[in-house]
């Protein structure tokens, strides 16, 4: 057993109290390398914002969880290498499957689990919700639980359809399952094709794809009902359409890429949405980085040429997201 404490980790439950009253949002950003890695550390240490690293059962396997738990504690302590005198970082799993699941990661050093029960009948997820809750609290880990379904993929996360969470079940859902923070869905969604071309309208002047609103009605009823509570915003990614032009330039083929318009996120961010998942748009920057390296320098093949641009346009993205959506920076104690 790995306490996360002693990795240098937080949990999320006075981060997220203190994102409610402040009416700003914590990002969560997903990684399976180094040089993600690198990039949010960089860009939470240099902003001051805490910051959630979000892993999901993919890039768990992907990473290995033994180099997870010491990626985990060098992050803390690069954070702290870069100026940042008391970090706040939480370890998260993002989208945990089952309690199996959910009890390694806690075991290995997680200081956050999330156990996804949404497409389970509603019994079913409030079972396995508590179940991990009651693990979970042994260590003072925090759990997120899911009510509602988001449509899209991510990794082994698959959902043609959405279904919004109902204001009406919130209340049983976190008095049962007596977790820390609720998933909601309010019309985010997995993925950078967030939206079928059908369900958008035209910009007239750019001609690019408009999505259509989140149901911020919903987010009104959830907290109607539950005043104060931590809520999490997935699939929130913005798909910037200038990393998707430039992957298309240099050989993609993204089309009809679209994501929620960073307006929206920043009006939730407001609210007691104090949690927001960004995974696509890192791989973006990423990818755009790379193929645009590689086609400019064919030749090329240290892949510290084109991993290195790779990780400083993610880092560029993960600030933008904190100073100009989110609203976390400088939210950390000197």
């Amino acid at each position: 057993m790995i306490n996360y404490k002693d990795l240098g980790l937080v949990n999320t439950k006075e981060m997220f109290a203190k994102a409610i009253k402040g009416g700003y949002a914590i990002p969560a950003f997903n990684f399976n390398n180094m040089e993600q890695l690198q990039a949010i550390i960089k860009a939470s240490s240099e902003t001051k914002s805490p910051v959630i690293l979000q892993v999901s059962k993919g890039a768990r396997n992907y990473a290995n969880q033994t180099l997870l738990r010491y990626m985990a504690e060098g992050a803390v302590q690069y954070a702290k290498e870069l100026g940042c005198e008391h970090p706040e970082i939480v370890l998260h799993l993002d989208h945990g499957d089952s309690f199996e699941l959910c009890k390694s990661c806690i075991d290995m050093g997680f200081s956050s689990v999330m156990i996804d029960g949404s497409q389970l009948p509603y019994d079913e997820n409030v079972a396995l919700t508590k179940k991990v809750v009651d693990y979970a609290h042994q260590f003072d880990v925090s759990v997120e639980g899911e009510l509602g379904v988001l449509a899209g993929v991510e990794d082994e996360v698959v959902a043609e359809h959405h279904t919004y969470t109902r204001p009406e079940e919130v209340v049983d859902f976190v008095t049962k399952t007596g977790c820390d923070s609720l998933a909601i869905s309010i019309g985010t969604s997995h993925g950078a094709y967030k939206f079928k071309p059908e369900q958008c309208h035209k910009d007239p002047k750019t001609g690019r794809l408009i999505p259509p609103p989140l149901a911020f009605d919903v987010l009104d009823g959830v907290m109607k009902e539950l005043p104060g509570f931590p809520i999490v915003l997935h699939g929130s990614s913005s798909v910037p359409q200038e990393e998707v032009d430039t992957i298309n330039k240099y050989g993609g083929k993204l089309e009809a890429a679209v994501g929620i318009p960073e307006e929206e996120l920043r009006k939730a961010a407001k609210s007691a949405v104090c949690k927001i998942n960004i995974d696509s748009d890192s791989r973006l920057a990423m990818t755009a980085a790379v193929r645009k390296v590689f086609a400019e320098k064919p030749a090329e093949f240290d892949p510290r040429k084109y991993l290195g641009p790779a990780r400083d346009n993610m880092e560029k993205l993960y600030k933008h997201k904190i100073l100009n959506v989110l609203g976390s920076n400088d939210k950390l104690a000197n």
